[in-house]
């Protein structure tokens, strides 16, 4: 394949690249370089122009909107800002209004990482309690390249916190994210099982940074990252209450279609709190290039991806995915926090780095990345793509099943707390539809196998000894196949109610009935209500309690029950009182 797509072939015309025939009068030489400057500057307006047509419903000074930066060969071809950073006073966005990136900001604890094993001050095999003592024993050494990778099993902390009573609008501190980790009783899972990802990883890991240098976190990336790097708009925030100039405020989308402000109140730092511009981050995409901060030897490690106990490859390496993107190798990251969606995007074989910086919740910073890299790469964007025909997205077409086998089908599976999915029949198809999501269509492959193209995945059935229908498999995850759900007589239900109290998070619920429905309240969140699942699983209708799971005693009494806030939240003991 071409490594250079004929759109980027104008960029290498100026850079004294190709080669040029001697003109002993040097007209001919000149002429050529006039028509080569010429054909250069139309291909890179052509692809500004494009650039500008993807933005342009954001450009009016009464919508929140993006800050867009395109590098290529270490030089800047596009800087540019649309919609507003401040709707109160509609200030325009512009290439130097600092955003909070979010989780954009993990790969740069990720170099700082990278750096300390760089010059011997830690070890990836290192106890992270061997520098973090408060961290609880939890019976398995959690390591720095368990942090690292997200394969350590510590319990994120937006979930957990908002379990505990926080808001994600009120002031959440950096020491508060710490204590919350030291009082963590037990793990999500055994560190290297698995891949899940977790903030306070990487709070734990800009704890390691400062702990090991002397310095505060921001003190140590100011002088070893940011002013290197001639990032002058550039710091890790730790102060909430810092005024910082030209800075961008986050929004979000009412149901209403206006525009709400969304406070920032976060200092989180190694994995968000990041404050900064896309005429900043453009250095530090040309960094991944030239490496003139950390040295060769520091990028390759941070692109150094994640093993899990089983020896699988995992695509997470320091702050940054590592993966293919249309067939070319590409690193990236991408952000959400407080109203603000970024995303940045590297080529390393092509030299070309793009970033997205967005202001309100409704904008999708990863798609609208890719297709301003499409631009620059000459390959057809996603957006304008065609959809693959259901079935199609894996090798193999759609066959027939028998009505009679479709039928055993149907029925509800278990594929973890809180998750249950509905196998339902439509004529001569089936469908299928998970807790909290929308219905989709299943396309046979075999009479076990059927694809589903929301998923970009298979779900296979397999029957017991006996030949009945006892689960599927997705993802490699079993799931069970479960009786009808049925909700609780109201005499039930009354078993449930009472106080429960979380030693780990210190804070209570109390879980009425009102009327046939089951109530939990809490002092800061108010009632959240309980809804029936199977047997003694229950949904939350707040975000943060995707299952609540009752507990019963030998004598069949509710004992507590286990809050699991989705993959990266399990397992939250409440005891009853």
């Amino acid at each position: 394949m071409n490594r250079f797509p004929k759109i980027l072939l104008a960029l290498t015309l100026t850079s004294g690249l190709p080669f040029q025939p001697a003109c002993q009068d040097g007209s001919q030489a000149e002429s050529q370089a006039d028509g080569q400057d010429v054909s250069a500057q139309l291909a890179q307006e052509d692809r500004a122009a494009k650039v500008d047509s993807l933005f342009a419903h954001l450009a009016q000074p009464t919508s929140p909107g993006v800050a867009v930066v395109v590098v290529k060969d270490g030089e800047v071809l596009l800087r540019k800002g649309y919609g507003s950073a401040n709707l109160e006073y509609q200030i325009p966005i512009a290439p130097t209004t600092v955003f909070d990136i979010a989780s954009v900001s993990k790969q740069f604890t990720g170099m700082a990482i990278a750096r300390l094993l760089e010059e011997g001050a830690i070890s990836l095999d290192d106890d992270v309690r061997s520098y973090i003592p408060e961290l609880p024993d939890f019976g398995h050494v959690i390591t720095i390249d368990h942090l690292v990778h997200h394969i350590s099993g510590i319990r994120d902390w937006p979930g957990t916190l908002a379990v505990a009573g926080w808001r994600m609008d009120d002031v959440i501190s950096f020491d508060q994210i710490l204590r919350m980790a030291f009082t963590q009783q037990d793990l999500n899972f055994q560190p290297g099982a698995e891949y899940t990802y977790s903030n306070t990883g990487f709070n734990l890991l800009a704890e390691v940074v400062a702990r090991v240098s002397g310095m505060s976190f921001r003190e140590w990336t100011d002088e070893n990252i940011f002013q290197p790097l001639g990032m002058t708009n550039t710091h890790f925030q730790d102060d909430h209450t810092e005024i910082v100039p030209n800075r961008a405020y986050g929004y979000a989308q009412t149901e209403s279609g206006e525009y709400a402000a969304v406070p920032d109140l976060l200092t989180a730092l190694g994995s968000s709190s990041l404050f900064t511009t896309v005429d900043d981050l453009s250095k530090w995409l040309m960094n991944f290039d030239d490496a003139a901060v950390g040295g060769p030897a520091v990028i390759e490690r941070m692109k150094t991806r994640g093993r899990l106990n089983d020896g699988s490859q995992i695509q997470y390496a320091f702050g940054i995915n590592v993966a293919d993107y249309k067939g070319r190798p590409s690193v990236s990251h991408g952000g959400s926090w407080a109203g603000f969606r970024t995303y940045l995007l590297h080529f390393p074989e092509e030299r070309l780095g793009v970033a997205v910086l967005g202001n309100h919740d409704t904008f999708n910073s990863t798609a609208s990345a890719q297709a301003v890299a499409d631009i620059y790469l000459g390959v057809e964007s996603e957006v304008a793509e065609s959809a693959a025909a259901p079935g199609q997205g894996e090798e193999g077409g759609e066959v027939s099943v028998l009505p009679a086998v479709l039928e055993e089908y149907v029925g509800t599976y278990r594929l973890g707390p809180g998750w249950y999915v509905h196998i339902n029949r439509r004529g001569d198809s089936l469908v299928t539809q998970a807790t909290a999501e929308s219905e989709f269509p299943m396309v046979a492959r075999s009479d076990t196998e059927f694809w589903v193209e929301d998923y970009g995945a298979s779900i296979t059935f397999q029957r017991d000894a006996t030949g009945e229908v006892e689960n599927f498999l997705y993802r490699e995850m079993e799931a069970p196949k479960v009786s009808d759900l049925v909700r609780s007589p109201a005499r039930r239900l009354a078993d449930f109610t009472g106080t429960y109290v979380s030693e780990e998070l210190d804070t209570d619920y109390q879980v009425v009935l009102e009327g046939d429905t089951l109530v939990a309240h809490h002092r800061r969140h108010g009632s959240i209500q309980l809804i029936p699942a199977w047997g003694d699983d229950f949904r939350g209708s707040a975000w943060f309690i995707g299952s609540l799971e009752f507990q019963r005693g030998a004598d069949g009494a509710v004992t507590g029950f286990l809050v699991n806030g989705g993959e990266r939240v399990r397992n939250l003991w409440f005891v009853k009182r």
